[in-house]
């Protein structure tokens, strides 16, 4: 069952960019994207579900995405629930219990550790998806929830700057500066959701021909969130969930995000437009969110050559 709210009357603004730079590559992030699901791999609106317990991860190329787009990196991930900051840990069982595997570029299960999540299955794309609960209720006042993934390799470092010699064995690990309870944004995928009753605000971007053909399906850009991890979208087209031929990011959080565009097949990047700010080429622009108990939408346009 799909959530069937639909908002009527959502206020759209463009949004200036505070960040104009070159595009470069976020080091060490893994391939693919992370996306939360339903138990069977379908979408919600604006990633917002009715319970905590119907949250589910799922991975791979992404929604939207071309049969020839990166998923996941093969390998053994760990997850974790956070508020939007990551300052706050919400999972609440130990790490080791968070564990999933990837293969082929999609998750193929849970690692058995007598206290690995529930998991179901992605009708599309024969993957499995992996239940997010146990975790706490968000203290954002936007009610917006945040989950992290990186590979276990990577979070045992993590775990290590603080001195843990096996992070999975404890619930939180420790968190200071940048690095989120064993999380490194730079080495982590993250995504928004959000639980029950609340206000939704996203970022969207648009593709289009030079001479104003479109929008344009099947292109991607990578979402930079407020604490660094980064995230792929593609722009697609499903008006039951109201994505209408965009690469959407939605429950965002408050503070500085990032989106940057590349060159891609049939996409030579010419313009990128927010509000009255332009990028003349491929890169990064800073979308500011101010306001999170307002609906909104907030658009990034780009001009293909």
């Amino acid at each position: 069952m799909r959530v069937a709210r639909r908002w009527a009357a959502a206020a759209t603004v463009a949004v200036g960019a505070a960040l104009l730079v070159p595009f470069t590559a976020n080091a060490h992030a893994p391939s693919g994207a992370i996306f939360t699901t339903l138990p069977d791999g379908s979408e919600v609106n604006f990633n917002h579900f009715p319970s905590k317990q119907d949250v589910y991860l799922d991975g791979g190329p992404g929604p939207g995405a071309p049969q020839t787009a990166a998923g996941l990196d093969d390998g053994t991930y760990v997850f974790q629930v956070t508020d939007p900051s990551g300052k706050v840990l919400l999972s609440t069982d130990p790490a080791r219990c968070r564990q999933f595997t990837v293969a082929d570029g999609v998750i193929s299960g849970v690692v058995d550790t007598d206290c690995e999540h529930v998991t179901g299955s992605d009708v599309d794309h024969a993957a499995t998806t992996v239940q997010l609960f146990p975790y706490l209720d968000t203290p954002n006042n936007g009610g917006v929830y945040k989950v992290w993934v990186t590979t276990v390799e990577d979070f045992l470092a993590g775990c290590a700057e603080f001195g843990v010699a096996n992070g999975l064995n404890v619930v939180d690990c420790g968190n200071k500066g940048g690095n989120r309870h064993g999380f490194v944004p730079a080495h982590s995928k993250t995504d928004n959701f959000k639980v029950g009753d609340q206000v939704i605000v996203e970022i969207d971007t648009r593709f289009y021909r030079w001479d104003g053909a479109g929008p344009l399906d099947g292109y991607a850009v990578t979402w930079t969130d407020t604490n660094g991890a980064s995230n792929k979208k593609w722009s697609y087209y499903a008006p039951e969930l109201w994505v209408m031929h965009e690469a959407h990011v939605e429950a965002v959080e408050a503070g500085l995000h990032q989106i940057s565009v590349a060159n891609q097949p049939g996409c030579t990047v010419l313009r990128v437009d927010v509000q009255n700010q332009r990028l003349n080429g491929p890169g990064t622009v800073g979308v500011r969110v101010s306001n999170i108990g307002q609906e909104k939408t907030i658009f990034v346009d780009v001009r293909c050559g």
